[in-house]
């Protein structure tokens, strides 16, 4: 009930940043202004995932394009400075305010505020069997992957930290996990101000 209050809380906190936010995207992107995408969450169960549209309208379609691009191992896809963000939309993505939609995901039951980031149908296909234990909770906005750098480690080092988090997951550990990321979202801010 805390929690449910708690997240509730945060939405309505960040509402007005989240039609500043869906405003700009609309006046410089167009339409659509969120991103979704079916997505494996808990014991592999599907949802569809809400984000601020960050990309190309297009930008499925040319992943094959960039496939050279890729900067991760294993079956994931990810590019940070990927060609396909719109201006707007590589700001968003590099602060992570392109996650804040998914609030709703987590007051609907299918995501958590922490959590191993959830993986596009495809890409969890391919998972082996243990990697899929990190399945056995809810996913989250935020993990300790995240926290840690995820673009310096391999896929194995990301489904390694996935499946620890599982098995250490606390209301306490996640409090801490809490502080340590609202630093992390302020240094990513702070940095992309700068960088701007």
């Amino acid at each position: 009930m805390v929690y449910t209050i708690f997240i509730c809380l945060l939405l309505v906190l960040t509402f007005p940043l989240q039609v500043v936010i869906a405003t700009i995207n609309f006046v410089f992107s167009g339409k659509p202004v969120f991103f979704v995408q079916k997505r494996i969450g808990k014991n592999g169960k599907a949802f569809l995932m809400y984000k601020f549209r960050t990309m190309e309208l297009d930008a499925e379609r040319k992943q094959r394009v960039y496939r050279k691009l890729n900067e991760a191992d294993g079956p994931v896809f990810k590019i940070r400075n990927d060609p396909r963000f719109t201006n707007f939309g590589k700001w968003l993505s590099h602060t992570g305010l392109d996650e804040l939609p998914q609030l709703i995901n987590i007051i609907k039951g299918d995501m958590a505020l922490f959590g191993p980031r959830p993986l596009p149908v495809f890409e969890a296909k391919q998972l082996t069997k243990k990697q899929k234990k990190r399945e056995l909770i809810l996913p989250g906005i935020l993990s300790p992957w995240v926290l840690n750098g995820y673009h310096k480690r391999s896929f194995a080092t990301w489904m390694k930290s996935d499946i620890e988090y599982v098995q250490k997951k606390t209301f306490w550990y996640d409090v801490r996990l809490f502080f340590q990321a609202v630093g992390f979202m302020l240094r990513l801010f702070l940095r992309e101000v700068y960088a701007t």
